[in-house]
């Protein structure tokens, strides 16, 4: 079964599993969900908790031993894994698959990892996890989903702000969820439960937003012009570098082209997108936006993404900055004329 953060209380409420796998890119949402399980155990009487963390140089050997013992203490055990680096290797993929074909008795496992790639979810020891257990996936909550997000957390502490107030919330603490959290609960300390003026809000909560380079291609896709302005703003503060940048949009103007080229030679959109190699929340991002572009907007960002890099390397004059902006702004753009 697979679940996300947000599904798993009342996943926990149900019934509790002997097996679960933590994951993902958001650590302030991994936290919380490994704590939500710990506290559920500890409920039902697993008292006992030992911890393995599986780092570089780790004998697999432990596990095996783990599985096969039991506790002189307690019937009951909550038994974590914790893979740092997400990839067991040969030795812990073998490990883990015989771990999950026998799950040890009286034993809530645990197993916390970072952030999985397509490619190591294929991987034998994790689909043998995914078998035996209940994933828990720590999606990252994107900006459109943020102020729900902090309504949430702010109704959880008895206080309230208006739609305009928490997206101004969501606008200071972006792309650090951690901070977000920090944030709000510094709300619960400074005021008292009920609703928070814009004012209360403007004077208490700092600007904490981080980006990422790799937001910038879908940005870009779905056409939000204040989005992309805000966030290359934002890159250009923190210091990013101008050629990944360039890089990140010119690679979905490149996937979009592909595309398209597809869709000329009269086949369907969803062969179209395997020939192009896209899938997941990318593929149903351009599923929703593709028909807005066109051949000559692919062949005009192109050239303009060219001059981009020919200005980084110094070779042409120009705001590399600027020039960034106006890429991402033309080519977003429903229609384009020819250069």
């Amino acid at each position: 079964m697979r679940i996300t953060t947000e599904q798993l209380a009342q996943n926990l409420k149900r019934s509790l599993a002997p097996l679960y796998i933590v994951y993902g890119d958001e650590p302030l949402l991994a936290l919380e969900a490994a704590d939500r399980i710990r506290a559920r155990a500890r409920e039902e009487g697993y008292s006992e908790r030992e911890v393995l963390t599986a780092e570089q140089h780790f004998d697999w050997s432990q596990l095996r031993v783990s599985r096969q013992s039991q506790s002189l203490f307690a019937t009951r055990r909550i038994l974590e894994i914790r893979i740092t680096s997400g990839k067991p290797g040969t030795d812990g993929s073998q490990a883990l698959q015989e771990f999950a074909a026998d799950l040890p008795p009286d034993t809530i496992t645990l197993v916390a990892l970072p952030e999985v790639d397509w490619r190591a979810q294929k991987a034998a020891w994790f689909g043998a996890l995914d078998a035996a257990g209940t994933m828990v996936e720590a999606v990252q909550v994107k900006r459109d989903k943020l102020p729900a997000w902090l309504a949430i957390r702010l109704k959880a502490q008895d206080q309230t702000a208006d739609a305009g107030t928490l997206d101004f919330i969501a606008d200071k603490v972006e792309g650090n969820l951690l901070a977000a959290y920090q944030e709000v609960q510094k709300l619960a300390l400074l005021f008292p439960p009920g609703a928070l003026s814009f004012d209360q809000i403007k004077a208490s909560v700092h600007d904490v937003a981080r980006f990422d380079v790799f937001d910038l291609g879908g940005i870009v896709i779905a056409g939000d012009a204040l989005q992309l302005a805000r966030v290359l703003d934002g890159l250009q503060g923190e210091g990013a570098a101008p050629p990944l940048i360039l890089w990140s949009i010119t690679e979905e103007v490149r996937a979009i082209g592909r595309v398209l080229a597809v869709l000329a030679q009269g086949r369907p959109l969803q062969q179209a997108l395997r020939d192009a190699r896209i899938w997941g929340p990318r593929q149903q991002l351009i599923e929703r936006n593709v028909g807005r572009f066109t051949a000559t907007q692919i062949e005009t960002a192109l050239v303009h993404a060219a001059r981009i890099d020919r200005m980084i390397k110094g070779l042409a004059r120009g705001d590399v900055w600027d020039e960034l902006l106006q890429l991402g702004l033309h080519f977003a753009r429903k229609r384009a004329k020819a250069a």
